[in-house]
């Protein structure tokens, strides 16, 4: 081999173990990087977390201390909880300034399950109450839902909750799943605009509760009874910003007509035990929150479900 050829061969030699270390290089850094991204990412997760769980605490210890005969808009747990900026106390030496931080906020809100119509209602008896179906059949109608929207729920809700018979469902039973929630009413075929019309008014609750006057929209007080309209449901919803219904029987009486306290008996009430607590975190470019479903048993607030949606946020 010429020296010339050897001066070639050992230049290719280099360039080729200038390459190789240049790619060892840039994986090792590659690995680092994504070892940095995991360990922030699961750093701002366990945070995120243990502050919405902080805020968790915060609405159970507000339901705790109101725990009161009668539940009204008026009280502590129906004010908001306004943004608030927590950078503080994320930032991750205590002593650099919160404009150092990561920039966090916090809010939350408290709101009354019971102000809704339980679709519960429509389940547990060998067919359907014909009062409960109307109430479902007017609500669909006032939110302007589509044609036949009361009979696809009412017939998924029945098909999914069978009356207890005592009996064992039998081997290959095709029943479809339970709904623990208003959103998985899409297993029964409705759509997410229907969904998101009916969400203010209906709601999926453990077991049958009655709906709270104090609290409930006029929409609703005007379907949960025969022969109440909208005018004379907001009457009763302007006169309770006065004065709350303390008693049922008596205090309604001056809004609703004697035909529609009749209906009123374990289908209406002034408290409530059933309450949706929302905690929105607000970190960087995203978004947390956290809706939990409350039940308050006399001082024991217990956490029936809970759910977390995380959302990127517009810039």
């Amino acid at each position: 081999m010429t020296p010339r050829s050897q001066r070639g061969a050992a230049l290719l030699t280099a360039m080729i173990i200038v390459t190789l270390i240049a790619s060892l290089a840039a994986g090792m850094v590659w690995q680092q990087y994504r070892a940095v991204q995991i360990e922030a990412a699961d750093r701002a997760r366990a945070q995120s977390a243990w502050i919405l769980q902080g805020a968790l605490d915060w609405a159970r210890l507000i339901l705790r201390e109101d725990a009161k005969a009668v539940d009204h808009l008026g009280e502590p747990w129906a004010v908001p909880l306004a943004e608030a900026r927590l950078s503080t106390f994320l930032a991750a030496d205590r002593t650099v300034a919160s404009d150092e931080g990561p920039e966090a906020f916090l809010s939350g809100s408290i709101e009354d399950a019971q102000s809704r119509y339980n679709l519960r209602a429509l389940v547990g008896g060998a067919k359907v109450p014909e009062l409960e179906q109307r109430v479902l059949e007017r609500l669909c109608s006032q939110v302007n839902a589509p044609p036949g929207t009361a009979a696809v729920i009412i017939a998924g809700l029945r098909e999914a909750f069978p009356p207890a018979s005592g009996a064992s469902p039998p081997d290959g039973d095709s029943r479809p799943l339970q709904p623990a929630g208003l959103d998985q009413l899409s297993w029964f075929g409705l759509d997410a605009d229907t969904l998101r019309r009916l969400q203010p008014y209906v709601v999926l609750l453990p077991k049958a509760t009655p709906v709270n006057l104090n609290t409930a929209p006029r929409e609703v007080i005007a379907a949960l009874f025969d022969g109440v309209d909208l005018a004379t449901a907001e009457r009763l919803v302007q006169g309770r910003k006065a004065k709350p219904l303390q008693n049922l029987a008596s205090d309604a009486a001056a809004y609703l007509p004697a035909a529609a306290l009749t209906q009123a008996t374990d289908r209406a009430s002034v408290a409530s035990s059933f309450f949706i607590v929302t905690g929105r975190l607000r970190l960087d470019e995203r978004q947390l929150e956290q809706r939990s479903l409350i039940e308050r048993r006399d001082q024991n607030m217990v956490v029936l479900d809970r759910e977390r949606v995380s959302q990127l946020l517009d810039r």
